[in-house]
């Protein structure tokens, strides 16, 4: 077994990361996040530009190509989800950053016609019967380039007409994963779907699930029409409730946890999705992760945070185990890591967190304050 002393490139961090409250409308929000994090969110333009450049042997594109592409999903957005555009237009004058570039980070994904397959996340649920205590919990390990690393944040929100949400997200990210006041949760892996179309960005769609009050109503908007794409959401709800709705452009199944646990990674589970699924052979370490979550999850049969939080730490397959690590550091298309991994206890609408690899890292607490 690697002990973590001997794993490089595995940053400690001596302090939480950073909690930004905010409050309004969509633009007020958007603005106080772009000015409480203008350094992160400048840096996470910066490294974007240089995820793109260094691809260019592979991609064929520049950064001004790909603000030309990301503006053809802006009026896709815009028509459906005009205040989470706000929310980019007011983070964008906050940071002091064009909007062009905030709209290529959120939007990097079909721009980039997801050939970099740099998200390698992990994300898992139990509900209330496989708990000691009876509270639902769910658990993400976001894997991400190491550069964005200190840009992690987590934003605490109490929107002028949506429910309270708790969120992790970086730099100039639309939040996403993370909780709201409604008991509904959201943990997203990437997938890889061979029907991408010009659209709605999957961070976009993302987004609008945190302002949902139901369930049915969040996996509607997960599917709304023109969406470019598609994520896993694996939505937990207070209830117990758990499903990953697997989501193409044009096609989606949803999956119900019937014995109370949940895992999802990389990859497509349902058959039908499978199908639409693009160079499954490259995604192999998205399948030996589940496998081994999968596992894990279910050899405890009354689990807890601190349960969860082992299993975020495991090793096997190192390094593209659930616990991610960039150790050779060398390939740019090649390094992502695990940038921080959360526990969500939603029955206490809790959220511990640890930035960077946990195997390294202490978590933090932060409550939802609704």
């Amino acid at each position: 077994m690697v002990l973590k002393d001997e794993i490089p490139n595995t940053p400690a961090h001596a302090t939480p990361p950073p909690l930004i409250e905010v409050s309004g409308t969509h633009r007020e929000m958007g603005q106080q996040i772009g000015e409480a994090a203008r350094v992160q969110v400048q840096n996470s333009v910066a490294n974007a530009r240089m995820l793109i450049d260094a691809a260019y042997n592979t991609l064929e594109l520049t950064w001004d190509g790909a603000k030309i592409q990301a503006r053809k999903y802006l009026p896709f957005a815009e028509e459906r989800y005009p205040q989470f555009v706000d929310e980019l237009r007011g983070l964008a004058a906050g940071a002091n950053t064009p909007f062009d570039d905030i709209m290529v980070l959120n939007a990097m994904e079909a721009v980039t016609t997801d050939a970099l397959h740099l998200t390698r996340c992990t994300s898992m649920a139990v509900n209330d019967e496989r708990t000691a205590d009876g509270h639902v919990l769910a658990a993400h390990n976001e894997d991400w380039i190491p550069e964005d690393e200190n840009d992690v944040l987590i934003i605490s929100a109490k929107p002028e007409k949506d429910p309270p949400f708790l969120a992790m997200t970086y730099g100039g990210l639309l939040p996403n994963v993370g909780f709201n006041a409604y008991g509904i949760a959201q943990l997203i892996d990437s997938v890889y779907p061979s029907d991408s179309r010009i659209g709605i960005p999957r961070l976009v769609v993302a987004r609008a699930v945190l302002a949902s009050r139901r369930i049915s109503g969040a996996i509607g908007r997960m599917l709304v029409q023109h969406r470019a794409a598609g994520y896993n959401h694996l939505l937990v709800h207070e209830s117990g409730e758990m499903y990953s709705i697997e989501v193409s452009a044009r096609k989606f199944e949803i999956l119900y946890a019937h014995d109370g646990y949940m895992v999802h990674t990389n990859h497509y589970l349902d058959p039908q999705m499978r199908k639409v699924e693009k160079d499954p052979e490259e995604l192999l370490s998205s399948r030996v992760r589940y496998f081994r979550a999968s596992r894990l999850l279910r050899q405890t049969g009354k689990h807890s945070i601190k349960s969860l939080q082992a299993i975020q730490k495991d090793h096997v397959n190192m390094p593209n185990s659930i616990c991610n690590h960039n150790v050779e550091g060398l390939d740019p298309l090649d390094r992502e890591k695990t940038i921080n991994a959360l526990v969500i206890d939603l029955s206490s609408r809790e959220m511990h967190i640890a930035w960077g690899n946990p195997c390294q890292n202490l978590y933090h607490t932060y409550h939802l304050n609704a």
